[in-house]
């Protein structure tokens, strides 16, 4: 994403905020409905699952009856009344809720609401497979080195860019081994965001998640396909894609020492240009702590999973194996490299300087890998529990892949079971809390609307279901849907956070082959950043809301941009929706609602 060097700012804008809104009564009813009336019932564009939770946003101060009939049928298939109307601070909205979660029978539906303009909503059995897979092809279309053909591309075909095959070291970067200007290859990877760089930092947390993805649903990716180059072969196309990358991230490790460059750039982000347009010079970027942590926890992680995958990658997960032990040694000498953006260089920086996490991450996929216990002794010096990862937070990570371990029957000390298991209950039990409390039926609050606030949803949605594998409970389902239909269109901007999917949905995203390419609809299936009130880009924005700071443009990169590492949760929850079980139908109503 662009302009990382203003995350923190972000956040601390955002804290400020919410502080604000905490020192103020709250609203009367009558005006909030004046500076926030809305006409429309809020819903997921795309559906619901044939059981499981189905609520819907009903604007208004007031409870409303609500009945619900079927095409060709005027009679009501379900009637009913909304919860008690809640306030909505981060939209200034009073709101109230419709469960009908009763219907499970396929097939649409009209909710009407006296007043209210009646919509439409459906019920399917696998109402986000074909949001799934266009998220996923996302990657593809963000391949680096690689002409995008019209078989696979369709619309959005492109020539190749940036074959990086003679990538030079940055002055920061430089050792005796490969001083300055040394070249070497480094081709494939996937461009980060609505750029043209590669980060090792940010395909760490993107890398892993979609590891994580076809770990945990490998069944479900055996023949799944979404046309892409590799689709004829013998693996499925989810890992492909994953190669792709992990190609790139492998060359990105110096061999002479083990340490990792921080990225793979240009010294300035290029203008609005398909990739083979660009002729910028490419640099790698100082070695860091951070991209050797990221680096040695997903090349150990790749090694396992891709390790059923000899014949069709001879060597690979044994070379993974290798270069993940070197990174860990080089940060065990080098721990506190920070990386310090060169002041020549003017693209995302990705700094962190607090790295207690990817010691964690690095150290569980490392014991994990080897076995050997020691690896766990910065996991073991957690003390809290965790939150939804981000980037720059991947102490989550960690637990996913102890928690898959233990399903899997291994045999962990007691210590570190309970660690986990309490750990991600903990964490969820958190933002149940929220969601139950959140008057749109959400778990989000003020602070969460960063940049990336969609991922930020996407991520809690995802650590919900790993919640939900240690102990399958209704009001981890429930609040996964919650985040889920927010980011599909049950929010207050009425839109579907998806490019090509929903009744209303971005147009104008901040990404270059997308701006530059001809072609009117943007790339498909990618998940913009959302709403947040930085509005670090000096676009024209109408308010400075949490949830309404949004706009539709190339200029609003603080809200409108793309990345790797939002999609990739976007991935995750959308399989996971796949395989929750159709038992738990128990619906949990959110606590503003019965006050």
């Amino acid at each position: 994403m662009n302009c990382l060097a203003y995350f923190a700012k972000i956040i601390l804008i955002a804290l400020v905020y919410t502080t604000s809104l905490a020192s103020q009564a709250e609203p009367t009813q009558s005006t909030a409905t004046q500076t926030s009336p809305q006409l429309v019932p809020l819903y997921n564009y795309l559906g619901f699952r044939l059981i499981g939770p189905k609520w819907l946003v009903v604007p208004g101060e007031r409870v409303v009856s609500f009945k619900v009939i079927a095409p060709n049928n005027d009679q009501p298939v379900l009637q009913g009344e909304t919860t008690r109307a809640a306030y909505w601070p981060e939209a200034a909205q009073w709101v109230s809720l419709a469960d009908v979660s009763a219907l499970t029978a396929p097939g649409e539906y009209q909710f009407l609401v006296p007043g209210l303009k009646p919509i439409h909503f459906t019920i399917a059995a696998a109402p986000y497979s074909a949001v799934h897979d266009s998220a996923i092809k996302a990657f593809y279309y963000n391949r680096a080195s690689i002409a995008l053909e019209p078989r696979f591309a369709g619309p959005w075909a492109r020539a190749a860019g940036h074959p990086d095959t003679s990538v030079k070291v940055h002055t920061s970067a430089a050792s005796d081994a490969r001083p300055a200007g040394f070249t070497f290859s480094a081709p494939k990877g996937w461009y980060d965001a609505g750029d043209y760089n590669k980060y090792v930092v940010n395909s760490g947390i993107s890398t892993y998640t979609l590891l994580r993805t076809y770990a945990d649903f490998a069944d479900f990716y055996q023949q799944r396909q979404w046309q892409i180059p590799e689709s004829d072969n013998a693996t499925p196309d989810l890992l492909d894609e994953i190669m792709w990358n992990l190609d790139w991230l492998s060359a990105m490790q110096d061999p002479n020492d083990g340490g990792v460059y921080h990225k793979l750039t240009t010294l300035a982000f290029a203008g609005i240009v398909m990739p083979d347009q660009t002729h910028a010079e490419r640099f790698v970027v100082q070695k860091s702590t951070a991209a050797a942590l990221n680096f040695a926890a997903v090349m150990a992680n790749a090694s396992r999973v891709i390790q059923p995958f000899e014949s069709q990658w001879p060597g690979k997960a044994a070379l993974y194996r290798q270069q993940a032990l070197a990174a860990w040694q080089w940060a065990q000498q080098h721990p506190a490299v920070y990386y310090q953006q060169p002041a020549d260089v003017h693209t995302g920086a990705y700094g962190d300087e607090q790295l207690a996490d990817e010691w964690a991450w690095a150290g569980v996929e490392l014991f994990l890998l080897t076995g050997e216990p020691t690896y766990l002794t910065a996991f073991r010096q957690l003390t809290a529990p965790p939150t939804a990862p981000s980037w720059a937070n991947v102490a989550a990570l960690a637990y996913y892949s102890l928690a898959a371990e233990l399903r899997q029957g291994r045999n962990l000390d007691s210590v570190i079971v309970g660690q986990v298991t309490q750990g991600l209950l903990q964490a969820a039990d958190q933002l149940v809390s929220i969601h139950q409390q959140s008057a749109y039926g959400v778990a989000m609050r003020a602070d969460d609307f960063v940049w990336g606030s969609n991922a930020v949803a996407m991520n809690k949605a995802m650590l919900l279901y790993q919640a939900w594998l240690v102990s399958p409970q209704p009001r981890y389902e429930q609040a996964m849907q919650g985040l889920l239909d927010y980011v599909l269109g049950r929010n207050p901007l009425q839109l579907s956070y998806v490019t090509g999917f929903g009744i209303k949905h971005p147009q104008f995203i901040h990404h270059r082959p997308s701006a530059a390419d001809n072609v009117d609809a943007p790339v498909p299936g990618w998940l913009v950043g959302g709403p947040q009130p930085g509005q670090q880009d000096q676009c024209a924005y109408t308010t400075t809301l949490p949830a309404l700071s949004y706009v539709d443009d190339w200029c609003s990169y603080a809200s409108n941009e793309v990345a790797i590492n939002w999609n990739a949760p976007l991935v995750y929850v959308l399989a996971a929706m796949h395989h929750l079980p159709m038992a738990t139908n128990n619906s949990v109503e959110p606590e503003t609602a019965s006050k």
